[in-house]
């Protein structure tokens, strides 16, 4: 009887202990399954920017419930869906919404930082070129900063129209424009810088000149003053 219970207590432990192990090594297992997507970015869409790539990927980011953010990545010019294979309805959701944006995101407006990456401009040609007309705007996108109350305006600009500039290669034309533009604004400034000064000379020999005469005039007086014309 003594060697029948230990015998049955010997194998109760066998079994129960391998089955308990091998079901958590499963259930690890499936909770490292992960769930993935990708899509490529068409060069129409980010023009050959990392800029706007990163962009892109801000705007999707953006449509998404917050909890999943981060699952959304930018990987060698293609965005990336991971999640947790538990998540599976979520994943789904996310998806769609992705592929969703995605269709037609050749549309979406172009940013300042954006378009200065695309044509390779700085910040002060985009407000020079913004405010004579050469860059027209597409209208303006007001954001409120990260962790900030405080909000931003700015303007954007068609995608269709940067990418004309683009292959019209017209931003060198635009440069040197300005730079004839510039030179003649400094000619211009030294003539005027030139003419002040001659204004000036002028006027300070005619007061000399009207000084001399108001005294020649007061030594007459004084002359014929002692002379006793005045008495």
């Amino acid at each position: 009887m003594i060697a029948a219970f230990k015998l049955s207590l010997s194998i109760r432990v066998d079994e129960g202990s391998p089955a308990t192990h091998l079901n958590a090594m499963r259930k690890e297992q499936k909770n490292d399954v992960e769930l993935l997507k990708t899509w490529r970015l068409a060069s129409a869409a980010t023009m050959g920017s990392a800029v706007r790539a990163k962009g892109i990927l801000l705007e999707l980011r953006a449509r998404v419930p917050a909890a999943v953010k981060k699952s959304l990545d930018l990987d060698a010019g293609e965005i990336t869906l991971v999640m947790p294979a538990s998540q599976k309805t979520e994943f789904h959701a996310v998806s769609a919404i992705v592929s969703k944006v995605l269709d037609g995101i050749e549309q979406l407006p172009v940013i300042p930082r954006e378009i200065q990456d695309i044509l390779t401009i700085t910040t002060g040609e985009r407000h020079r070129w913004l405010a004579d007309g050469r860059l027209p705007s597409a209208g303006t996108r007001t954001v409120r900063l990260n962790g900030r109350a405080r909000r931003i305006t700015f303007h954007v600009f068609d995608p269709k129209v940067v990418e004309d500039i683009l292959d019209r290669g017209v931003v060198e034309e635009w440069r040197e424009e300005d730079a004839i533009a510039k030179a003649e604004n400094r000619r211009r400034a030294a003539y005027q810088a030139k003419l002040t000064r001659s204004l000036k000379k002028g006027k300070a020999k005619k007061a000399e000149t009207t000084t001399d005469a108001n005294s020649a005039r007061l030594e007459g007086w004084e002359e014929f003053g002692r002379d006793g014309f005045l008495k």
